[in-house]
């Protein structure tokens, strides 16, 4: 069994925090692990935990169609979350959970090596880009941290409360292409 197989394992039968006593399934992730470009979402939500696949709710369709915008789609990319287990009735994480969690998704970081980090949000966002991000004013923009490019976009679920923000998510997904034009070399796009 290789690192991410171990990974994997590992974390569908962790025990570290009480998330664990309520959830349907860990939610590890999808997508190809040796991606180049990888998305981090907050945490799963119910259809989430019911399937054990992120993002497969309408915020999932959205994403879906997101990506197309962009020639992109799952088998091209790898889409997870900062915590793997779902928080009752959709809560923000506790310091205590994501504590727990961070090794999964710094495990899962340090084998896949992503070249781009697009956060789907303003809590993957503080949790990946800086504690301080807003949201409102930084989407889109891109940091250089560790090495890798990260950007952080409007969560798919926020643009189906407030349609509004479609337009910033476009101008963000062209930027975003771009940019994986000009630095990813194993990533192709469909136009």
């Amino acid at each position: 069994m290789g690192e991410w197989e171990t990974l994997q394992q590992q974390c569908m039968h962790c025990r570290a925090c009480g998330l664990c006593e309520s959830r349907t399934h860990v939610v590890f992730g999808v997508g190809d692990p040796n991606a180049e470009v990888l998305f981090v979402g907050e945490a799963p939500g119910e259809r989430e935990d019911a399937l054990g696949e992120p993002f497969v709710g309408r915020a999932g369709q959205l994403l879906d169609d997101m990506l197309a915008m962009i020639g992109l789609d799952r088998s091209r990319i790898y889409i997870t979350n900062s915590i793997k287990c779902r928080p009752p009735q959709n809560r923000d994480p506790l310091n205590t959970e994501k504590e727990a969690c961070a090794p999964y998704l710094q495990k899962q970081l340090q084998l896949m090596d992503p070249k781009i980090i697009v956060c789907l949000g303003r809590i993957s966002a503080m949790e990946m880009i800086k504690p301080d991000f807003k949201i409102t004013q930084e989407h889109g923009q891109f940091f250089e941290k560790n090495g890798r490019l990260m950007t952080a976009i409007y969560h798919p679920a926020a643009l189906l409360r407030d349609g509004d923000k479609k337009p910033d998510t476009f101008v963000d997904l062209k930027r975003l292409q771009a940019r994986i034009r000009q630095v990813c070399t194993r990533t192709k796009l469909d136009f």
